[in-house]
């Protein structure tokens, strides 16, 4: 009869471990490689070769990439990507904080302004961008208010720059609540001690932000500004539902992630020339993300 001592059961346990745990991470693999490394290996490759929708097409090296150049939708979407970086990345890295500095004390009724402000985060983006639509629409909320006080009608939606800033105001406003809960947890580290003795050395509320709050938090602020970069850089549906298939008048408002949608999709898309503009928003949101937290590194030494 085999012996079944304690001496026999490990040496059966240590023979399980080097398989076992790639059995429990074998789900979590399969999903990774079938949804993030096997689309972007193919988009990488699909960059390279004139593949259309239906046509497995052939290696034609960098002439997808040598067109984008001389593409002007190309360039308009690039500009109007960077823009959106530029009008939003600041206000969701400083907005987001003062309103947790606001939300932080626990007092009687904070958790209702708390979950209102979360509110938008959870929000479908689809809802919620119908909803601005109806508000900003020449006939919506916001123009007949402006009608009433005598302003007159703006076109928000029809206006090449105000459906821009419109469609930057969504995003801020639907991010709000997300970064809000990001510095809520660094700010929940400050030692309360630092605030004490910045107060003793007769520092107001104001000073006590800039010299105590601000330095206790850059690194959250680095992380906000690299997220909040990379978001607002690969935009598609606030744009998409407030500007229309179309970019906006004449297209002008049309984004990267929107061009390649256009580009990639329907029976006649160009696949490889979209999957061309994808390797270039991928290259712009590594470099975004490093020169963020390069910044961040330089400002801390």
């Amino acid at each position: 009869m085999p012996s079944t001592g304690p001496r026999t059961r490990a040496v059966r346990v240590r023979r399980q471990l080097p398989t076992s745990p790639w059995l429990f991470a074998a789900p979590g693999l399969l999903v990774i490689g079938a949804f993030i490394l096997y689309p972007f290996v193919s988009t990488l490759v699909n960059a390279f070769t004139d593949r259309r929708t239906l046509i497995p097409g052939e290696f034609v090296g960098l002439a997808n990439f040598r067109e984008l150049l001389h593409d002007d939708m190309f360039w308009i979407g690039l500009r109007n990507s960077a823009l959106y970086v530029l009008g939003v990345v600041p206000a969701l890295v400083i907005l987001p904080l003062l309103l947790a500095l606001l939300v932080q004390k626990n007092i009687p009724g904070i958790t209702f302004f708390r979950s209102a402000f979360y509110t938008p985060v959870v929000a479908s983006i689809v809802v919620v961008g119908l909803i601005w639509v109806w508000l900003l629409d020449e006939r919506g909320l916001v123009n007949s208010l402006l009608e009433t006080i005598g302003v007159g009608r703006v076109g928000f939606l029809s206006d090449q720059w105000l459906l821009l800033m419109s469609a930057m105001a969504v995003t801020v406003w639907k991010g709000l609540g997300y970064y809000m809960i990001i510095y809520l947890a660094a700010l929940a580290n400050v030692p309360r001690e630092l605030h004490e003795a910045a107060a003793v050395d007769g520092a107001g509320a104001v000073r006590r932000f800039f010299t105590v709050t601000v330095p206790a938090v850059r690194s959250t602020m680095a992380l906000v500004g690299a997220l909040s970069s990379v978001a607002a850089f690969k935009v598609f549906s606030e744009v998409y539902l407030m500007a229309g298939p179309s970019g906006g008048p004449a297209g002008e408002d049309t984004t990267l992630v929107m061009l390649v949608q256009r580009t990639g999709t329907g029976l006649t898309g160009r696949v490889g020339y979209a999957s061309a503009i994808s390797v270039v928003v991928f290259v712009v949101t590594v470099a975004l993300m490093l020169l963020v937290l390069r910044a961040d590194r330089r400002s801390e030494s």
